[in-house]
């Protein structure tokens, strides 16, 4: 994938390959973060007696708050740049897991009660909802701005592949912070400790963007009370023709990829017939395939066959509702995690599928507005979900995957049925104006008479003449073409 600066930049592209593999390191360690906890929630949540889907509903005030301030944010990101976002968004995250890792040491310890945890732990965890939500359409505004429409969908979906890395280390990396003295609470402070590290990265690595006011809380400040109402204001984007079908399809499909996500651990504790502690390694075993499945392919599979966003969302959907109904047939411990591995190869086409597919339905100044509706949706996912599945889970184990395999199978159909889902990526040429067809007339007839033959002869008749005739219109026709798109990017 290739980085490219905006227009008037000149900056070398190992300088523009370290930029983007900055903002992928940190996405990465959001996202290792949160699946590690994510990881740990249930055995923490079964050692300190906390019901089921009150473990669940943990994340429901942090998605809420993720879902109304992301776009909130990635307004801000277009006035004061994407750097100050991500910057913010960091140290909302740092906050955020150290202080759950606090109150999680103190239920483990017996100081405090499992309501008060839950309390205290879904209080701390909105803040990350809250500010840590800033740097995910910072990120992908950053990197869908500098990158072509041709180029948008493999950048998206490495982008994507970072949240695939982050799912794989999480849970692999979480049980070496399990120790003696802050047990379960040890990952978190793991997770806020690499965040820090990110935070410096960003400080000293991602240069500032140039055209922009910088970022102030002083007195007589660009960010004050009426610029946060000015950017939450702003024009939706959620009505918009070109992007509404796709945030659609996020919002359904992100929903049952958070059922499976969450009810996840229950599933593995109960299929292997263990404690929560025990089961612990065979739940980041089966999150770990999941992970690796999907960065399988986002990183592979969509650069083999050279996938474009409407192929992605009709796989994406088709192979994650197979996926569910497997869930529900699968006997053994090795037969679900196969199940779920195939789930997230489906979820690992269809969630670069929608981002890049909407970034792609909008211009290049809406590309702010855009990420942050798309990272809205990926947060409005596990607002209520999570605990609607788990709590059908809890009733009926199948009900929460053949609902899934229902809504994936309808999102599928809706691909089909849907002209700008079924059309996104497919580049199509606009016909020629009449100006233009009277201009590329005038290049021939002038490059006819010089050749000695008579201009009189019709355009039509002269491409019947053989293939270098031919040849020389296709080639005028895409010079008009090209200077047709130059002048509507300069526009827009």
């Amino acid at each position: 994938m290739r980085l490219t600066r905006p227009s008037g930049s000149r900056s070398q592209p190992d300088v523009r390959r370290r930029d983007f593999a900055i903002i992928f390191v940190v996405l990465m360690s959001v996202a290792a973060g949160n699946s590690g906890l994510q990881s740990v929630l249930p055995a923490i949540g079964r050692e300190i007696h906390i019901p089921d889907p009150l473990v669940a509903g943990i994340f429901s005030l942090s998605a809420l708050l993720w879902t109304l301030s992301a776009p909130v944010w990635a307004r801000l990101s277009d006035q004061y740049g994407r750097k100050p976002m991500i910057l913010i968004g960091l140290g909302g995250f740092v906050v955020s897991m150290t202080g759950c890792a606090f109150v999680v040491l103190a239920g483990l310890r017996h100081l405090i009660g499992p309501m008060v945890v839950f309390a205290g732990f879904a209080s701390l965890r909105a803040i990350f909802g809250l500010i840590g939500s800033a740097s995910n359409p910072a990120g992908q505004a950053y990197v869908a701005e500098r990158t072509n429409a041709s180029e948008r969908t493999d950048a998206l979906a490495t982008l994507a592949g970072a949240f695939g890395v982050g799912t794989v280390l999480g849970p692999a990396i979480a049980p070496f912070f399990v120790l003696p003295f802050v047990s379960f609470s040890g990952p978190m402070f793991g997770f806020a400790g690499a965040a820090l590290v990110c935070l410096f990265l960003v400080v000293q690595g991602l240069p500032p963007e140039r055209g922009r006011p910088a970022l102030s809380f002083g007195r007589g400040v660009p960010l004050s009370r009426r610029g946060w109402r000015k950017a939450s204001t702003s024009r939706s984007i959620w009505l918009d023709p070109r992007v509404s079908p796709f945030l659609l399809y996020g919002f359904l499909v992100g929903s049952a990829q958070a059922v499976n996500g969450y009810t996840l651990g229950f599933l593995v504790i109960d299929k292997v017939k263990m404690s929560p502690a025990l089961a612990q390694n065979f739940i980041q075993v089966a999150m770990m395939a999941g992970a690796v499945a999907g960065l399988m392919a986002q990183w592979g599979l969509i650069r083999i066959f050279r996938m474009k966003p409407n192929h992605l969302l009709l796989w994406g959907a088709g192979l994650a509702a197979f996926g569910n109904l497997l869930i529900v047939l699968a006997p053994t411990y090795g037969a679900m995690v196969s199940a779920y591995a195939l789930i997230n190869i489906g979820y690992g086409f269809a969630r670069p599928g929608f981002s890049a597919g909407a970034s792609l339905g909008a211009s290049t100044a809406e590309q702010g507005k855009v990420a942050g509706a798309v990272t809205a949706v990926n947060g409005s996912c596990v607002i209520i979900t999570p605990i609607l599945g788990v709590w059908l889970y809890d009733h009926v184990h199948d009900a929460p995957f053949l609902i899934n395999t229902l809504v994936l199978g309808l999102m599928a159909g809706f691909v089909v049925w849907n002209a700008t889902l079924r059309a996104s990526g497919e580049v199509r040429e606009a016909p020629l104006n009449e100006a233009e067809e009277a201009a590329l007339e005038n290049v021939a007839n002038v490059n006819q008479v010089g050749m000695g033959e008579s201009p009189n002869v019709s355009l039509q008749a002269r491409t019947r003449h053989g293939p270098v005739d031919q040849f020389r219109r296709r080639w005028r026709r895409l010079k008009l073409l090209e200077a047709r798109r130059r002048r509507a990017r300069l526009r827009s």
